[in-house]
């Protein structure tokens, strides 16, 4: 698990160890040994190494993600756009992502079931977009989805039974969107939020890989 300091990290953590499906949970974070950055791909190849040295990887979550701060928000019109806050939030939401496939997916066994999934956003797809604003959260989101996708072509050509997928896990009631919560869309504890995905994951279809699916299952359009 990437990002298991967070909101819906902490409860997938959680939920996963309660299954007893796994020999071993094994969390990343900033303050975890050995801890990530995002930034920094040598710390990604680090972690990846110390969860492959101890067993099969079968199930390898992202769930990293970043929207605002106290020094980024996201732009309502494209007035406020700024190279440098786009430039951010593409290495958190995209890079940093691709970087953990990078050293996952050829770790990931050539048969049998596995499956890396990447928590992604609805307002990463392009073709779900008719409100606007938000443009670094939503063209880094949707960059990442297009890692995915892309990466699930060359994962089907070594691992035939394994998924590379996006999945979003609608609105939680983390730090992340606890400021845009009041939008009229049903807010989910971390607890149920983590419950819904690991239920998606449950019941891949078998065209699964290189897909997007929201919470409840459901393909969303790119």
């Amino acid at each position: 698990m990437f990002g298991a300091g967070g909101g819906i990290g902490g409860a997938l953590v959680d939920a996963i160890a309660a299954r007893k499906r796994f020999d071993q949970v094994i969390a990343f974070g900033r303050r975890t040994s050995p801890a990530i950055d995002l930034r920094d791909e040598a710390s990604l190849e680090r972690a990846v190494a110390f969860a492959a040295d101890r067993g099969e990887l079968r199930l390898v979550i992202v769930a990293t993600g970043f929207l605002h701060d106290d020094r980024q928000a996201p732009e309502k019109n494209w007035r406020q756009l700024d190279a440098a806050d786009l430039a951010r939030a593409f290495a958190l939401n995209a890079i940093g992502p691709a970087m953990i496939m990078k050293h996952v997916l050829p770790r990931l066994p050539r048969t049998g079931k596995s499956v890396f999934a990447a928590l992604s956003a609805r307002v990463g797809s392009i073709g779900d977009n008719r409100l606007g604003g938000w443009y670094a959260y939503r063209a880094s989101k949707a960059a990442l989805n297009q890692l995915v996708r892309t990466a699930a072509v060359e994962l089907a050509r070594r691992c035939p039974d394994a998924a590379c997928i996006a999945l979003h896990p609608g609105t939680v009631a983390t730090p992340l969107s606890a400021p845009f919560a009041t939008t009229g869309l049903p807010v989910h504890a971390p607890a149920a939020a983590a419950g819904h995905l690991l239920a998606v994951i449950d019941r891949l279809p078998a065209d699964a890989n290189g897909g997007f699916f929201d919470w409840r299952g459901e393909r969303v359009p790119w």
